[in-house]
């Protein structure tokens, strides 16, 4: 499943990619993080929870810097995942980039999801859904964040 979302960031933009690529920081503007540590270089431990639906997911896992290029302002990441209780897996290969603007930035948030196990009977509009709303809310609050 391809997710896209763009916000505007009223803030400048080398706070906030600062911000961004404080991996544990900015999981903290994630609705739901329960905890983001250092495993090593570029590499975070976490959880997340979430209600999808009906259901609340505890996602246990892992997050990856995979690229970054601080001149262009763009970083790849991968987010490995599962929920134990429900049996199900998440994959995410996540590209950010910012854009500088005259009253702050663009930020661009593009993923390539695949989801397996009984997570993935939700259906992806319900799924779609729920990821446009904590993407919403995590360009908020890396405004706060970041100003």
């Amino acid at each position: 499943m391809k997710l896209a979302h763009a916000s505007i960031i009223a803030a400048p933009v080398e706070r906030v990619w600062d911000v961004v690529m404080d991996v544990p920081r900015a999981a903290a503007c994630v609705p739901g993080v329960a905890a983001v540590t250092p495993l090593g270089p570029d590499r975070f431990k976490g959880s997340l929870l979430v209600q999808i639906g009906p259901v609340r997911l505890a996602l246990d896992g892992e997050i990856a810097v995979t690229a970054r290029a601080d001149t262009g302002r763009r970083a790849s990441l991968r987010a490995d995942a599962k929920d134990a209780r429900l049996g199900g897996t998440v994959r995410a290969i996540v590209e950010i980039s910012l854009t500088e603007r005259p009253a702050g930035c663009d930020l661009r948030i593009e993923s390539d999801v695949q989801i397996g196990g009984r997570i993935g009977e939700f259906g992806q509009p319900i799924i779609q859904r729920k990821a446009d709303q904590l993407l919403v809310q995590f360009a908020q609050c890396l405004a706060k964040s970041a100003s």
